[in-house]
């Protein structure tokens, strides 16, 4: 089962990666989600992760992260 993932830091060391959550401000709009791409997974075999940015009411692909190391932080409802 997977969950909603509400944050991404990209890159091998934390400390000087590149991080995103879900409701940060990015140019014009925030960031709706992040999902992991199953179609790319399941046909190439790697890892990529979709950003999503909410700009005037719509949600535009913003970045693709392909096969990069990444630490994952989900929502937990309890």
């Amino acid at each position: 089962m997977q969950g909603i993932i509400r944050k991404i830091v990209i890159g091998r060391d934390p400390k000087d990666a590149m991080a995103y959550y879900v409701g940060m401000r990015m140019g014009g709009g925030q960031v709706a989600a992040i999902v992991l791409d199953d179609a790319h997974l399941h046909r190439y075999g790697k890892m990529r992760y979709l950003v999503f940015l909410e700009v005037d009411s719509a949600q535009v692909l913003w970045k693709a992260i392909d096969d990069m190391p990444c630490i994952l932080e989900y929502d937990l409802n309890f």
